[in-house]
């Protein structure tokens, strides 16, 4: 494996053009974002199987030769755990790389395990033991370490092994199209934005507010999320949580009412208190038909549907060890629960787990198939009426 370090506009242009034909590319990046809204890139790191190269953003100016590989539909990506290096990506060409591999939801529809780790699929698959040294490395600074690059290196190096395994597993299984769904949905550039009207929706305890104070703690979370945009700093340095919800409760009318809330400290009383009272009374004052709702609290199943969800999880773990996967991966008990309510906007039926257990589900709930004891083990059959 040739090894680089790429720090000059001309070294990035020139391992790019090396690089271009390969048929796959895998995929990292380092970035810190504890004190900023958006993450900052700090390293990239890139892999064809014979080459692999740190890639340092923080000494280039342009990375026009990345983007025009990485854009190119030639070659596949390979990810593990894609999410937030794809939303770096996205932050700076609002495009993204196309045809994509993920090697964690690869390992999942393989039965590998739930969310597994780099360093643990490399372990699993290759018997490999990746040092976990530099996991807590500040990659701000300059000059990186050779252990931290090592560290950083091998998140590309074993990539690929994993890549061309699991591909492999996936080809034999017959399973291979049914991640496609899953990989074009991370390549949309849609689920990166942002969109601060929805934001109050992330926020736990809105449950506890009713009616229009659940318009204000709309109005007052896309107000932070702005400020947090603007200022490039994370959302909980704005304001926390609690205070949004408390201000969205008690709804104050002035700022002597503002300043009584408790954790809102003097400095954004100051700066923002007469603009938070009136975001507060503009709120207030929406028609009930601009109010926005909330999920409604499940009603509590009956005895006979809580018997028939015990049914459904019988299903799910004869489903699961059938197709070698985890039930956790398919669906949890409360995806059941949603499912007897009447629910059909989930998961289970989207995708791979629609194919492997959400249609078997259905049918169990049709009452045309039941599990039975056979030979000693439990299988799915038919109901002959």
């Amino acid at each position: 494996m040739q090894e680089f370090y790429l720090d000059s506009a001309g070294a990035l242009a020139q391992f790019c053009d090396s690089i271009r034909h390969s048929p796959w590319l895998a995929l990292d990046t380092e970035f810190v974002r504890e004190k900023s809204y958006w993450p900052q890139l700090c390293l990239l790191q890139i892999s064809d199987g014979s080459r692999a190269a740190c890639i340092d953003p923080l000494h280039l100016d342009n990375l026009d030769p990345l983007a025009e590989l990485l854009l190119a539909p030639t070659s596949v990506k390979i990810f593990h755990a894609a999410r937030q290096d794809l939303e770096i990506f996205n932050l700076l060409w609002q495009k993204l790389p196309a045809p994509l591999f993920d090697t964690q939801l690869a390992a999942t529809l393989l039965g590998l395990g739930e969310q597994l780790g780099y360093a643990a699929l490399v372990h699993k698959l290759l018997g490999i033991e990746l040092t976990k040294a530099h996991t807590r490395t500040d990659w701000l600074q300059r000059p990186l370490q050779a252990g931290q690059l090592r560290y950083a290196l091998d998140d590309v190096i074993y990539l690929g092994d994993l890549y061309l395994v699991l591909n492999a597993q996936l080809e034999r299984m017959g399973r291979k199209d049914w991640l496609r769904e899953e990989f074009d949905l991370l390549a949309d550039p849609d689920i990166y934005q942002v969109h601060p009207e929805r934001c109050w929706q992330r926020i736990k305890g809105r449950q506890r507010l009713r009616g229009v104070q659940l318009a204000v703690l709309q109005s007052l979370a896309a107000w932070r999320e702005m400020q947090a945009i603007t200022n490039d700093r994370p959302r909980r340095w704005i304001m926390r949580d609690e205070v949004l919800l408390d201000l969205a409760r008690c709804m104050p009318k002035n700022m002597d009412e503002t300043g009584r809330i408790r954790g809102l400290d003097h400095a954004t009383l100051k700066h923002h208190g007469t603009q938070l009272v009136n975001l507060i009374a503009e709120a207030r004052n929406l028609p009930r038909t601009s109010w926005p709702t909330d999920k409604p609290v499940p009603t509590p199943l009956n005895p006979n549907q809580e018997a028939l969800v015990d049914l459904l999880m019988c299903s799910l773990r004869i489903l699961a060890e059938e197709n070698q996967v985890s039930p956790a991966v398919l669906a949890s008990r409360n995806v059941l629960e949603q499912l007897i309510a009447g629910e059909r906007k989930l998961e289970l039926l989207q995708g791979w787990r629609r194919k492997l257990a959400g249609e078997q589900l259905l049918e169990v709930i049709a009452g045309h198939l039941m599990p039975q004891l056979i030979e000693g083990r439990l299988r799915l059959t038919e109901v002959h009426t």
